[in-house]
């Protein structure tokens, strides 16, 4: 049977998703800095810990970002097959969601509308839109607005087969390591093997909205987060690179077959905050 979605509401859900994952900080992020702050071994970075945590407090209390760096809008769309879009144009209205979101929520505007002449959009569209088309009659939104200082940190290593499972490891190591400071740990890293060049990506990305405290079903993927994890909190690079045994609190990994002939690598870092919400129509 047919369900029909007017598209006004995934306007007005899009709307306060937006605003509602840059003023808030999900259950999730929060207990994992509670648990990093607990546990952390310096002092220094004990203390940045507690400082994030009180301007998180802070921004959910009087209604302002978490951080000034509101992001660019990443949406995931997991669309039943029995879902029929009434009212006008999904895509148009995801966007008009996140012009509305950014504007009545007095979000940064971050977008620009050429790579290269660079002149902002002034409402932070056009969003970076993902669809899967899933069994059912639910529409799954999952949006997470990615600043760039982390984004900027992000890699795509495109592995031989006889890389194996150690070839994966350093490709990680690799990408935090160069990244340090930059990406405003303690971070979460998310990670995509498989598939294909911008399969791995989208993994990568569609990674960090997993919660932190969740491993993957798969073990031997469940053991290899664990691993690395324990390995990158070893560098010491820690809580605003200001050294500490956190700098990350979660590496996630996402996998997707792949060719015979490769083995493909995104890391996609994000900072502290890792924004995301997720809803469902």
């Amino acid at each position: 049977m047919i369900r029909t979605i007017n598209v006004n509401i995934v306007t007005e859900t899009i709307k306060d998703m937006c605003i509602e994952s840059n003023y808030h900080l999900s259950k999730d992020m929060d207990q994992a800095l509670k648990k990093a702050a607990d546990t952390e071994e310096s002092v220094l970075g004990k203390k940045i810990l507690d400082q994030l945590q009180e301007n998180l407090k802070i921004a959910d209390e009087d209604k302002i970002p978490i951080c000034q760096d509101t992001g660019m809008a990443v949406i995931f769309m997991e669309i039943g097959q029995d879902v029929h879009f009434e009212g006008g144009n999904l895509e148009d209205s995801i966007n008009e969601g996140v012009r509305r979101g950014y504007t009545e929520g007095y979000l940064r505007k971050s977008v620009v509308n050429d790579p290269l002449l660079r002149e902002n959009t002034k409402d932070n569209t056009p969003a970076i839109i993902h669809y899967t088309i899933v069994a059912g009659d639910k529409v799954k939104i999952t949006f997470a607005p990615k600043g760039f200082g982390s984004e900027n940190m992000s890699r795509v290593f495109m592995l031989k087969p006889a890389d194996g499972e150690e070839g994966i490891k350093n490709a990680i190591l690799t990408a935090v390591s160069d990244a340090g400071p930059n990406a405003c740990p303690p971070m979460v890293v998310g990670v995509g093997i498989g598939g294909d060049f911008e399969k791995s990506a989208i993994m990568a990305k569609q990674a960090l909205t997993r919660n932190a405290d969740e491993y993957s079903k798969l073990p031997h993927i469940r053991k290899m987060e664990k691993e690395v994890l324990e390995k990158i909190n070893a560098f010491g690079i820690g809580p605003a690179g200001l050294s500490g045994s956190t700098t990350a609190l979660a590496v996630n990994i996402n996998t997707y077959p792949t060719h015979i002939a490769g083995l493909p690598v995104a890391v996609n870092i994000c900072c502290h905050v890792n924004r995301h919400t997720v809803r469902i129509l």
